[in-house]
């Protein structure tokens, strides 16, 4: 086929999906299944015809969008709002999901006839779950999770896809290689997430620098610095054998809880860049499925759906948040909030490169399981949050009309606070908050307007803050904020 052809049908198709997400959010189902769905449509099964049946290549696609949207996520993720439950969500992403590997397994092996080998490699490739999925519900819907649901939801399905991606890896190993021992996977394990954190912390260290001392002569270089950095972080770590899913997510948090020049336009940069990916990582995979070779593994596949979400999820959350200062409503929540995603579809792909016996099957269960969750997780999400008492209503957040520049050496940079329903300085005017001398309140959003405040402007829940300020009159006006 020309290449006008494929970039005309291709574009179609992308513009199909973004129209197509405006319909999901009035029906509640997460965009990104949409778009999974249309490439399914596109497919050779569906009236596109499209015929799509290279796993490698949707395998490195996969691999390459996942990276650049870890990278996005971690410049993100907040540091301050996730160091409270930083234990709690290391716990989520490793015992809770090496425990739902395990009873996984254990059904699969019941169910599907697997052996404990086949169950728990089938149990690792559902494991990783999607808070972007998640997220993208709960803003079609104006809602938001209350307390630290959010946050751990956030650093979870950040952190887990490292745990997944070696633990199928490992099982698949054990598989070609019978004279292999589950001993041997410690030391690689160890190995690998050290150096993938090391990676990760250095080489985002020198993203700092790097951003901050090249001085470009221009400004459309700086996005294109900060993509191949991050390309670089994963690429190298990988290939000294390190995590490089880790590498790249640990460099994005360390990049983005930093100071750096042109910060909001990188972000606003990769935060596109990484819906582009999603969108293309979704479609592909959708069409790499046959929807008719779903039809006979649909029992089967929709046994250990349930399971996973009825037993397997919960039995893990409360077990590894056993010690975490949450109640039992927000641990409920967040088990019924792990959606699967994209991530166990590319995960399933490896087994067919590998040669696996029965990978087809572990495709077609995978793929199943993943659209079940979608559906059944995603779509009443907003109600259990209602049902459980752990909804808290989104504040609307205005654009700024300000596009702030300030170099990575500055002594203040602008940051954004908003002000939670249950903060103390909400209700009170600027002048009687007690804001300490270094902090100077530029701007306020409340709801659909931005606001220049005087010491008499009146404080309400909701309201965004300009916040300009050096490091330690930050520090206090953050305290001050969310202080209840």
């Amino acid at each position: 086929m020309e290449i006008e052809y494929v970039l005309a049908i291709a574009s179609l198709i992308l513009l199909l999906s973004i129209l197509a997400s405006k319909a999901s959010s009035r029906l509640g189902v997460p965009a990104l299944f949409v778009f999974l769905v249309i490439g399914m449509l596109a497919g050779s099964d569906g009236p596109g015809g499209i015929y799509f049946d290279n796993a490698h290549l949707a395998q490195a696609l996969g691999t390459v969008a996942l990276a650049l949207i870890l990278f996005a996520g971690g410049l993100e993720t907040d540091w301050a709002s996730i160091r409270p439950i930083l234990w709690s969500g290391l716990s989520l992403s490793t015992l809770g999901l090496l425990l739902t590997a395990l009873l996984v397994g254990w059904f699969a092996r019941i169910v599907l006839g697997f052996s404990w080998l086949e169950g728990l490699l089938l149990g690792a490739i559902v494991s990783s779950t999607d808070a972007a999925a998640v997220f993208s519900v709960l803003k079609s819907r104006g809602a938001k999770l209350s307390g630290r649901i959010e946050p751990l939801l956030e650093l979870e399905s950040g952190s887990n896809d490292a745990m997944a991606v070696f633990l199928t890896l490992g099982f698949i190993r054990l598989l070609a290689d019978p004279a292999a021992s589950v001993l041997q996977l410690v030391p690689m394990f160890l190995w690998q997430m050290a150096l993938g954190a090391g990676a990760g912390y250095g080489l985002g260290k020198a993203m700092i620098f790097l951003i901050n001392r090249l001085r470009l002569e221009y400004e459309g270089l700086y996005p294109v610095l900060s993509l191949s950095l991050a390309l670089l972080t994963f690429g190298a770590t990988a290939a000294l054998g390190g995590n490089g899913f880790l590498a790249v997510y640990l460099a994005g948090i360390v990049l983005g809880n930093s100071r750096f020049i042109h910060k909001r336009s990188l972000l606003r940069f990769h935060d596109g860049l990484a819906w582009l990916m999603q969108i293309i990582m979704f479609l592909t995979l959708g069409l790499l499925v046959f929807p008719s070779h779903l039809v006979p593994v649909m029992g089967v596949s929709l046994a250990v759906a349930l399971f996973l979400i009825f037993v397997a999820r919960p039995v893990s959350v409360f077990v590894s948040l056993l010690f975490a200062k949450m109640n039992v409503r927000e641990k409920a929540m967040i088990s019924w909030v792990g959606l699967r995603g994209a991530v166990p579809i590319i995960l399933a792909t490896f087994p067919l490169l590998a040669g696996v016996p029965k990978a087809e099957v572990f495709f077609n269960v995978v793929f199943f399981i993943v659209l079940t969750s979608g559906l059944l997780q995603g779509t009443s999400i907003p109600l259990i949050a209602r049902w459980l008492k752990v909804a808290a209503p989104a504040s609307a957040r205005p654009s700024s009309p300000l596009e702030m520049v300030t170099s990575g050496d500055a002594k203040s940079a602008p940051v954004e606070l908003t002000i939670p329903s249950n903060s103390a300085i909400a209700g009170k005017r600027i002048v009687e908050a007690g804001f300490p001398p270094g902090a100077l309140i530029a701007l306020i959003g409340k709801r659909d307007e931005m606001v220049v405040p005087s010491g008499n402007t009146l404080l309400e829940a909701g309201d965004t803050l300009l916040v300009l300020a050096d490091k330690d009159a930050l520090s206090e006006t953050r305290t001050l904020v969310e202080t209840q």
